[in-house]
C-alpha cells in the first residue's frame, strides 16, 4: 500500500516521463502538483490517500486530465495561464494549482475516479509495425481483437493512412495519415489486410456523447498540438463510421474470440496499448494461459498472433512486442516506441527473444 509521500512521488515520476516525452508544460504542472496536494479539498485528500499503487495506476495523469479539461473549457484564467505556458514560475504555479484544487473540487474529484483513457491514434503505428511483422510471417489477412479498447481509435486502424520509415500500409485517401518520425531499421515490407477489428473495455467512451469527447480531449497534454488536432479527426471518423466494440471484462472477452471458429488464411491477432497495467493479475494470466492454450492449437492455415505496445517506464519508453504461432520463436521486441507514437525506433534481427510475463505495466523475465 503507499503513502502520502508515495502518492506525491508519482507526480514526480510522471514529470520526469513528461519532460522525456517533450512535454515541458505538463511536466511544471505535475511537479507542482507533487507540492501543491493538501488536504483543504476533497480531491486532494483522495489523491494524498491513494490506496493503491499510483504510478500503475496513473493517479497524476488522472488529475493532470481533469485540470486540462478545466483549461479547456475556459474555467478560469489563472489555470489557463499555466496551462498556456504563459505562466512558469515554479512558486506562482505551485499556488496557482493549490488555489484550483478547492476552487473546482467538485468538478476534478471524478476523473480521480478511473483509469486515464488516453485513446491515441498515433500509438497506432507502433501496432501496425508488429502487425506488418506478423503479415510477413502468416500472410496478409489479419482478424484484430483489441482488448482496453478505450473509445475504439486504434479500432481504425484498417481505416488510417501510415507512412512507417517509407513503409506504407492503409488507404491512401484516409483522413488521418500517421507518419512517425522513424528511427533505426524500417518494418517488413507486406500487405497487410485488416479483415475485422473488434475491441473491448471494462468502460468504454461512447463518442457520440460530446462529453466522452471533452474527456478523451482533456487526457491529451497541452503541449501536443499535432496529437490535438489528429485526435479530433479520429474522434469524427468513428462518429460516421462507428467500430465494433464493446463493454466487458477482457480476461472474459479475449477467452470467448479465441473459442471462435477461425477462418482459413486469416491470423487472429491479440492486441493493445498501455493497457496492461491497468490489468488485475488475475486476468493478465488468464489472458497469457488463454493465448498459449490457442497458440498450441494455431496451425499455419489458421495462425495465432500477439502484438502489444506497453510502457517501460524506468527507460521513458514503450516497447513493441510481436508474438506468432505456430512456431517456437518467443516473444520479440521489434521496435521502440514514443508513448503517443512521434517516433517509432525498428530494430534489426535477431529481435531480443527472452521469454517475459508482464507484471504493473513492465516486463520481467521469468
Amino acid at each position: 500500500m503507499a503513502d502520502e509521500t508515495a502518492n506525491r512521488d508519482c507526480f514526480r515520476i510522471q514529470a520526469g516521463y513528461c519532460t522525456a516525452m517533450d512535454a515541458p508544460i505538463t511536466a511544471r504542472v505535475c511537479t507542482a502538483l507533487a507540492e501543491a496536494l493538501d488536504r483543504d479539498s476533497e480531491t486532494g485528500r483522495k489523491a494524498l490517500d491513494w490506496p493503491g499503487e499510483p504510478v500503475a495506476d496513473a493517479l497524476a495523469l488522472r488529475l493532470v486530465g481533469g485540470l486540462h479539461a478545466l483549461h479547456r473549457a475556459g474555467a478560469d484564467p489563472r489555470l489557463s495561464a499555466v496551462f498556456s505556458g504563459q505562466e512558469t514560475d515554479p512558486t506562482v504555479v505551485t499556488a496557482t494549482l493549490k488555489a484550483t484544487l478547492v476552487r473546482h473540487d467538485a468538478a476534478l474529484l471524478p476523473w480521480l475516479d478511473g483509469p486515464p483513457q488516453t485513446n491515441e491514434a498515433g500509438r497506432s503505428a507502433g501496432l501496425m509495425t508488429g502487425l506488418l511483422h506478423l503479415a510477413q510471417r502468416y500472410g496478409p489477412k489479419i482478424d484484430v481483437l483489441e482488448i482496453g479498447s478505450s473509445a475504439g481509435l486504434n479500432l481504425l486502424i484498417d481505416r488510417y493512412r501510415f507512412d512507417l520509415g517509407g513503409v506504407t500500409a492503409g488507404p491512401s485517401e484516409s483522413p488521418v495519415a500517421i507518419r512517425p518520425e522513424w528511427r533505426g531499421e524500417t518494418p517488413p515490407v507486406a500487405p497487410v489486410e485488416i479483415v475485422s477489428a473488434r475491441g473491448v473495455d471494462i468502460h468504454p467512451l461512447d463518442l457520440s456523447d460530446p462529453a466522452a469527447g471533452v474527456r478523451l480531449e482533456g487526457y491529451v497534454w497541452v503541449d501536443a498540438v499535432e496529437r490535438q488536432a489528429r485526435l479530433a479527426s479520429a474522434i469524427a471518423m468513428v462518429r460516421e463510421g462507428g467500430v465494433d466494440l464493446v463493454e466487458g471484462d477482457a480476461a472474459d472477452w479475449v477467452e470467448a474470440r479465441l473459442a471462435e471458429p477461425q477462418p482459413e488464411g486469416v491470423t487472429r491477432v491479440l492486441m493493445h496499448s498501455v493497457v496492461w497495467q491497468y490489468l488485475p493479475a488475475a486476468s493478465r494470466e488468464r489472458i497469457r494461459v488463454a493465448m498459449e492454450a490457442a497458440g498450441a492449437r494455431a496451425t499455419a492455415e489458421r495462425p495465432l498472433g500477439w502484438v502489444m505496445m506497453e510502457p517501460n517506464r524506468d527507460l521513458h519508453r514503450h516497447e513493441v512486442r510481436v508474438r506468432g504461432w505456430p512456431g517456437d520463436r518467443p516473444m520479440e521486441l521489434v521496435a521502440l516506441t514514443h508513448a503517443h507514437g512521434a517516433w517509432v525506433e525498428g530494430l534489426a534481427p535477431p529481435y531480443e527473444t527472452r521469454d517475459y510475463v508482464m507484471r504493473r505495466g513492465a516486463y520481467e523475465k521469468e
